[in-house]
Formats: C-alpha cells, sequence, structure tokens
C-alpha cells in the first residue's frame, strides 16, 4: 500500500513559505479523527497523487502514528497545476467506505470497428462501496460486447472486485453504441425579389395632399396670370 510520510504543522508559518521549502500544507481528519494540520513533500506528494488518485486507501505516517487515509481534496494552481493544499479523509477501523471510482474502458467494439458505430461513454465513474483493503483503484470496462447497433452495457454488466458493492442502480447505463446519422444540410432557398417591399426615399404623400397640391399650384399660376393683366 502506498504511503507517506507527515510533519505536523506549525500554524504561525505561512502557507508559501512552506511552499517555498518545496512541502505543501495538508490536513487529515475523519469521523474518529481530529483535524491535524501538516505538511508533506510536494515531490513525494505527486508521486503517491498519481498513482493512488482519490480512491485508493494510503497510509499517512505521522511519527508513531499511521493512519488508512483517502486523498480527499486538493487545491491546484489555476495556471501551473501544481498541488497547493491537500485534504486526507483517514477512515474508521473497520468500517466499509465509500467512493467514487474511475472506469477504464478497454476492448474492441465491433459495432465501432465493423459498422462505424459511436462509441457512447455515459459514466466516467461509479460510486462503490468496500473495505479499504478491498477498494479497486479503478474498474475495466470491455466493450467487446457492443456487437448491434443500440447495445448497451448496465451497471449489474460490470464485474466487480470480492467485497466491492456497487451503489448505483443495476440498470444504469454506462455505455452503449449508436449509428452514426449524417448531418442533413438544407439547400439554400433563392430569394424572391418580388416579393421584397422597397421603401420609396423621402416623404410620402398621401393621394388626398397630392390634390391639394395641385390645387395650390393652378391657383398660383392664375393669381400670376392675373398679375400679368394688369399690366
Amino acid at each position: 500500500m502506498l504511503s507517506l510520510t507527515v510533519e505536523k504543522r506549525d500554524m504561525k508559518v505561512g502557507a508559501d513559505k512552506i511552499r517555498a521549502s518545496k512541502k505543501i500544507p495538508a490536513i487529515y481528519y475523519g469521523p474518529k479523527q481530529a483535524s491535524t494540520p501538516v505538511s508533506i513533500s510536494m515531490s513525494e506528494f505527486k508521486k503517491v497523487w498519481k498513482k493512488a488518485g482519490e480512491s485508493s486507501v494510503i497510509i499517512l505516517k505521522d511519527g508513531s502514528e499511521d493512519h488508512e487515509a483517502l486523498i480527499h481534496e486538493i487545491d491546484v494552481h489555476p495556471v501551473s497545476g501544481e498541488p497547493r493544499h491537500a485534504d486526507f479523509y483517514v477512515i474508521e477501523k473497520g468500517k466499509k467506505v465509500t467512493v467514487k471510482v474511475p472506469l477504464i474502458f478497454t476492448g474492441i467494439s465491433p459495432a465501432v470497428k465493423d459498422k462505424g458505430a459511436i462509441l457512447i461513454k455515459v459514466l466516467r465513474e461509479v460510486e462503490v462501496e468496500a473495505s479499504p483493503k478491498d477498494l479497486p483503484h479503478d474498474i475495466s470496462i470491455d466493450i467487446s460486447s457492443l456487437v448491434e447497433f443500440n447495445d448497451t452495457i448496465h451497471a449489474k454488466d460490470i464485474k466487480l472486485p470480492a467485497g466491492v458493492e456497487m451503489k448505483v442502480s443495476a440498470e444504469e447505463v454506462i455505455a452503449s453504441v449508436a449509428e452514426a446519422k449524417e448531418e442533413v444540410v438544407e439547400a439554400s432557398t433563392a430569394i424572391d425579389m418580388s416579393a421584397i417591399e422597397v421603401e420609396a426615399k423621402g416623404k410620402e404623400v398621401k393621394e388626398g395632399e397630392a390634390g391639394a397640391a395641385d390645387a395650390k399650384g393652378g391657383d398660383a399660376k392664375k393669381d400670376d396670370k392675373k398679375g400679368g393683366d394688369k399690366k
């Protein structure tokens, strides 16, 4: 089983100073374990984290005490991705734990290989319950059983290690295959220019207003004519 050596942390020392010494601040706690601030070697933690993930039990060595624990939560730098803080959940002795275990898809689906089907991975992890010693690091899903379109793998089809119980519905869909459908692209419709209303430029003149304007124009012409006769 993987192990990590931790050191009790002096809370007067800031987190940045701890990180500058190539360590990370951390804490462990549990149902029967008080919250205990510690620090851990950055390089050692990264090695164990890579192998254990958040579903495998590790041993925390704190002086003369050993604790079975899970890596519970990691705070990482948003740019570099380097871990900045770690939480460990100490498991109560003799108790089972419930964790989410990643699914690893293996094999080749005949439906995908020979018929061009699309593999749909519905779940990437499942919740299981087991004693710490029985917890699997991951669970393999063989997709070679997906032969025809719409074939499906359910939770009840997964072979679990001894002592491990699935905590999801037996009918929960894990993966399936579906027929690939070509995207239908509709042909663009030609624009009917005759159906487009074109607004005339300038101020719209109503029929009544046009008649009034013509009448005024006629009266003006008459006045001009009268003025000419007077001359």
